[in-house]
């Protein structure tokens, strides 16, 4: 885990510093005193979880937040403050803790326990459906051959574990038709190229072949948007109205998550 702190008062810096690293020994701390000193680490590293005070001199904690959330959507931000009335903005900002000074190992790690509890994050295959289409497997970027590869997986994520048919998909992958019998020619070798991609990344059991059909695996996912609609709290605040933005079909589903808000 990587995390940063960001306090401008440098005694309270430091007390927040220990606190954390007695909460979190494994976790990787950068500390800043100055806002902008942050925002210029965030833009070139990943950040877990920010630890903000509110009152940052003249800068002011909840628009860090808002800054740190627009270059990275899954970022966690807990405020660590003196001041509880702001404890309301800072919830319309999808916070995802709020700490009141002076701050212990103890309440950090509650924190931490409740942002990563059930998470999923114990699952080798982890997607990303808010912001964009992405998938890691063991952290690690899933290469795909082609675009249509892509969104093929993307379609069968979408339909959370439902045996789709090749008919259903080639009518979601191609709105506007193809055209012929090579239509299902070119899915089943999008559906070779899918099923090579998940092999060379050792994650080939996430896809179930049926007859005339294909499904995905959701029990060995970690996904945004699954965890969205079991009500977790990380995945909710993290959703933007961005649910696979790049693809059309997508919108049918946009309104069961717009629902849940």
């Amino acid at each position: 885990m990587n995390y940063i702190a960001v306090d401008d008062e440098p005694y309270a810096l430091k007390d927040l510093e220990e606190e954390l690293q007695r909460a979190a020994p494994n976790a990787v701390l950068h500390s800043f005193t100055l806002p902008g000193k942050a925002l210029e680490y965030a833009r070139s590293n990943p950040v877990d979880a920010a630890f903000l005070d509110i009152e940052l001199g003249s800068a002011n904690g909840l628009v860090l937040a808002k800054q740190l959330k627009d270059l990275q959507s899954r970022i966690q931000i807990i405020f660590v403050t003196s001041h509880e009335q702001y404890a309301v903005k800072a919830f319309e900002l999808h916070a995802t803790g709020y700490l009141m000074k002076p701050v212990t190992a103890e309440d950090i790690r509650r924190e931490l326990t409740f942002l990563y509890k059930d998470s999923g994050r114990d699952k080798r295959v982890r997607v990303q459906t808010f912001g964009g289409f992405d998938v890691f497997v063991d952290g690690k970027p899933l290469e795909f051959k082609r675009s249509k590869s892509k969104e093929l997986l993307a379609y069968l994520i979408d339909r959370h574990g439902a045996n789709v048919t090749t008919g259903e998909l080639c009518a979601a992958l191609w709105e506007d038709g193809m055209g012929g019998a090579g239509q299902k020619s070119y899915l089943r070798t999008l559906l070779s190229d899918l099923r090579a991609s998940l092999r060379r990344a050792g994650a080939g059991e996430i896809l179930r072949k049926g007859f005339d059909s294909v499904a995905i695996v959701p029990e060995l996912l970690d996904c945004d948007s699954y965890r969205f609609l079991e009500g977790d709290l990380q995945a909710v605040n993290s959703y933007r109205h961005d649910y696979l933005p790049a693809y059309s079909w997508a919108e049918f589903s946009v309104a069961a998550l717009e629902e849940r808000l």
